[in-house]
């Protein structure tokens, strides 16, 4: 119990810390001439390090694991992964120019549908019908969010609200799901990569690249930064505790993924966006209205939707080892495709995902049917 206490805090403290620190970096002014932070590539270049050295330091630490054996082929996949990650973020930051934090937080929930939109384009992948029924839910909620806006003619209003705004967020989502569709090619060609190796060497990778292009000489980004954080020293330490938090709550996204099963991890996330929305609405000063609220709720209700379906896919493969019966292709096949959209880099760590594909074994040993471990098993697949 107290694990569980200590990995679900650990989620919410971190994530909402960061997530403030994120809306206070990129939106507030800092010192006496009100100058904002406008540097994107030098904020992810420091969360790049930071998640590297933590990713490192869960797997030599926590794991007590060797470091994986690098090839060619490899650090050409982790270099495509990195370039791909590391143009993502940059449209992120600058949509928050344009739409105030919470419009971008209800946005990132459709990130399911640039996921699914990529999967099928890339990978020739399909869903099962209820999938598409939430895309609908959370597409419609996040539009009439935009749409219900106040009526206020001011410019800031104008300016958070742009359409402009909510362009940039989803550019960055269609590239974020072609970043997850890689990584999960690059989980499904080697087996030996784990979500700790991904999230330590593609960090790895993309700092190197942002490093090339904050050391060319053309480029006076690296020094304007510099100049910025030595006159205003408060920027520095946000930015600094902004980058420790995002990279101390993956490592409690993996250990609560490993013992508690994505089902929990799924509640736990969908909790905390909430509350980083009602966080910023009222730490922030934001205005919503009755029909933006509900818009929000529509979107949640989607997302509550796609939880639901998977706890009953998950019932359903238990009804099926417990009668001793195979699983039906049908259900592994939504289930796979569960794990693939809800993100390869986490579910790939779990050894019973890769039991329950194969129904043969757990680190070649026998799956005890029946035991609270094979429930463990399904739990984590089906979720």
């Amino acid at each position: 119990m107290l694990d569980f206490v200590v990995c679900v805090g650990g989620i919410y403290v971190c994530f909402l810390t960061w997530s403030t620190l994120q809306e206070r970096v990129t939106t507030a002014t800092y010192g006496a001439d009100h100058q904002r932070f406008r540097f994107t590539i030098i904020l992810n270049l420091l969360q790049a390090m930071a998640a590297s050295l933590v990713g490192f330091s869960y797997i030599k630490v926590i794991q007590r694991q060797p470091m994986l054996q690098m090839t060619r082929h490899r650090w050409k996949r982790f270099f495509q992964v990195a370039f791909l990650n590391s143009i993502a973020s940059p449209f992120g930051y600058m949509a928050l120019r344009y739409i105030n934090y919470p419009t971008m937080t209800l946005a990132k929930t459709c990130k399911m549908v640039p996921v699914m939109l990529m999967n099928k384009v890339l990978y020739r992948r399909h869903y099962p019908t209820h999938k598409y029924a939430v895309v609908a839910m959370i597409t419609l909620g996040v539009s009439g969010f935009m749409l219900f806006k106040s009526s206020s003619k001011s410019t800031k209003e104008a300016t958070e609200n742009s359409l402009y705004g909510l362009v940039l967020v989803l550019i960055n989502l269609a590239i974020d799901g072609a970043v997850n569709s890689t990584q999960d090619q690059v989980f499904s060609e080697d087996k030996k990569i784990t979500g700790q190796h991904m999230m330590c060497l593609m960090n790895l990778c993309s700092s190197i690249l942002m490093s090339l292009w904050l050391l060319n000489p053309f480029n006076p980004e690296l020094s304007e930064a510099a100049s910025f954080l030595y006159s205003h020293p408060r920027a520095m330490i946000d930015i600094g505790m902004f980058a420790i938090c995002g990279a101390m709550g993956q490592c409690f996204v993996f250990y609560t993924l490993a013992n508690f099963g994505s089902l929990t991890l799924t509640t736990v996330t969908v909790t905390r966006k909430f509350l980083t929305i009602l966080i910023s609405v009222f730490y922030n000063g934001h205005k919503l209205n009755v029909r933006q609220w509900s818009a929000a709720g529509l979107v949640f209700s989607g997302i509550s939707l796609d939880v639901y379906m998977k706890q009953m896919a998950k019932q359903a493969v238990i009804k099926a080892v417990d009668a001793k019966e195979p699983v039906s292709p049908e259900l592994k096949e939504e289930i796979e495709e569960d794990i693939d959209e809800d993100g390869p880099m986490e579910s790939r760590e779990i050894p019973e995902i890769a039991a329950l594909r194969s129904g043969v074994t757990i680190k070649d040993r026998p799956l005890p049917v029946g035991t609270a471990r094979r429930r463990r098993m399904v739990d984590v697949a089906a979720s």
